[in-house]
């Protein structure tokens, strides 16, 4: 961990932002995280974009968010690359049933799966996404590789759905998964 103003080492923890309506408690979890003391890094997939502004992440972090692959940082660095190197906790939220594929079969077509290629820390996914699409043999298929290659996977839970009514497939509440980056620090190695 990278040090802070004081002595006490500072948590580094990058966002992954996924395309799904649930993208806007990301928001909370940012301003909780850095509410905390962390340093927060958020990258946004091509269709979060369509949910949550660059802008609110900025804002709330101090940071740009990173948005593409060609992207780089007034320093002349693409912050893909130092964003992952220099993360402890790297979280994949919301992860939609396309994005759970992409990050199980290792794709880096967007922001968010580059990072996740190329992350060395410890590394939470929040699946998201409708009961039927979380029921489907592939989905679970993509949620057991990625556990097997030191994901954590933490939800879905059962709750309101955006299509009106309740069932398994909603996200975890912003609480659980600040709780679960700020466990990290006192945890090694992927999958502890």
């Amino acid at each position: 961990m990278a040090a802070s103003s004081g002595s006490e080492p500072r948590l580094r923890v990058v966002l992954g932002v996924g395309g799904g309506i649930a993208a806007y408690k990301l928001a909370f979890v940012a301003s909780r995280l850095v509410q905390s003391g962390a340093s927060v890094r958020a990258a946004l997939s091509r269709d979060a974009q369509a949910f949550i502004g660059a802008a609110t992440f900025a804002g709330l972090t101090g940071q740009p968010a990173i948005l593409r692959s060609t992207q780089i940082d007034p320093d002349g660095h693409p912050p893909h690359i130092t964003a992952s190197r220099d993360a402890d906790v790297l979280v994949v939220a919301p992860a939609t049933a396309d994005l759970l594929a992409r990050l199980a079969f290792g794709c880096a077509d967007d922001a968010v799966t580059l990072l996740a290629c190329a992350c060395r820390c410890r590394r939470i996914v929040c699946p998201a996404m409708n009961d039927a699409m979380w029921a489907d043999p592939g989905v679970q298929r993509n949620v057991a590789t990625l556990r097997d290659l030191g994901w954590e996977v933490l939800g879905p839970e059962t709750g309101w759905l955006a299509e009106g009514y309740a069932a398994v497939g909603r996200m975890v509440e912003a609480e659980d998964i600040v709780a679960a980056v700020l466990g990290a620090a006192s945890t090694e190695g992927p999958g502890a």
